[in-house]
């Protein structure tokens, strides 16, 4: 099989892209990798998602074809090659949500309302069938990395009780969820109207499942800190338009705060040991947080309990523990 350069070099060509300029984009935690591309006065973005890596293009291309049928705004993708793995798509530019708060911080209230309301807006839709039933059951299986990557654990008593919790109160019907729903993957188009507003990225990983997952998500960010006047305005914002049970929501949205959490512990570790970025340890500490506080619902008691007894703070040590398993990773 030709090089990967060499492989690109013919897509664009193929795509009319062929003379393009290319810049490199910062990429995400995946294996997947982005180039700007400027031709005559216009400009597109290619994603590069080598198959050989466990990409596959096809997901997003399904879900972009939704969302853009619902009215959302997408990156419109104008050429793709999914043996190969490359997708030519719209650009929308730079204007993400983690940025334009850092310059313009009176613009955070306003973004994350548009955040919400978007949610508002997709949860009205039934979501895609074919896509993964992300129930308690399931949901409580994906918190294992936690326990092969942040600390050796037996995870049979946490993932019960999760799964027990998540059970009882996660009984609204499932939406779709985008999954990594965040200010790094919201894009702020204020020329456009509405829902339009938002641009969305990353979402080739979404599920059907319980609507305050995306909501956690967006409020709570393993990235940034969201204040706690603006989640707690958001929550109301979302269950005012949506009529949805106050308590069991909240309830819901705490259990599923405290699986994204453990799960992320874990995953940000096996970041750093498997494939060589120990700065998703930096992190943690954050997440650790986030997963303290949200154990602190009452319905999460028993919960709080074994998570408490089970696993160890992100210590200085244990952190950098972590770090050093990286470092390993990476020796020759």
């Amino acid at each position: 099989m030709p090089d990967r350069p060499i492989l690109i070099t013919q897509f664009l060509a193929d795509s009319g892209w062929g003379n393009a300029t290319r810049s490199h984009l910062a990429g995400d935690a995946s294996n997947r990798s982005y180039q700007r591309l400027q031709m005559n006065g216009k400009t597109a973005v290619l994603m590069d998602a080598p198959p050989d890596h466990g990409e596959d293009i096809r997901p997003f291309a399904t879900i972009t074809n939704h969302l853009l049928t619902l009215g959302f705004t997408a990156p419109r993708i104008l050429a793709l090659d999914p043996q190969n793995g490359f997708l030519l798509i719209e650009d929308l530019g730079d204007a993400l949500f983690a940025k334009l708060i850092q310059t313009s911080p009176d613009m955070e209230q306003p973004l994350y309302s548009a955040a919400t309301d978007v949610l508002i807006r997709l949860h009205k839709s039934p979501p895609p069938d074919h896509l993964l039933d992300y129930n308690p059951a399931v949901m409580a299986d994906y918190i294992a990395p936690l326990f092969e990557w942040y600390h050796p654990a037996n995870a049979t008593p946490i993932q019960h009780e999760l799964q027990t919790v998540l059970t009882k109160y996660c009984t609204a019907p499932p939406v779709m969820s985008l999954r990594d729903y965040h200010a790094e993957n919201l894009l702020w188009l204020p020329d456009r109207d509405g829902i339009k507003r938002v641009g969305l990225l990353d979402y080739q990983d979404a599920v059907k499942t319980h609507p305050a997952y995306d909501l956690v998500s967006l409020l709570k960010d393993a990235r940034r800190d969201v204040p706690a006047t603006i989640e707690a305005a958001m929550i109301t914002r979302y269950i005012t338009a949506t009529g949805i049970d106050p308590e069991t929501f909240r309830a819901a949205y705490a259990a599923l705060g405290v699986q994204r959490n453990l799960r992320i512990l874990g995953i940000f570790a096996r970041l750093c040991a498997v494939a060589g970025k120990p700065h998703y340890i930096d992190l943690i500490p954050r997440v650790w947080a986030q997963l303290n506080q949200m154990l602190t619902h009452p319905a999460l008691a028993t919960l709080q309990t074994l998570v408490q007894n089970t696993l160890p703070k992100p210590t200085p040590d244990h952190l950098q523990r972590l770090k050093s398993q990286c470092a390993k990773s990476r020796t020759p």
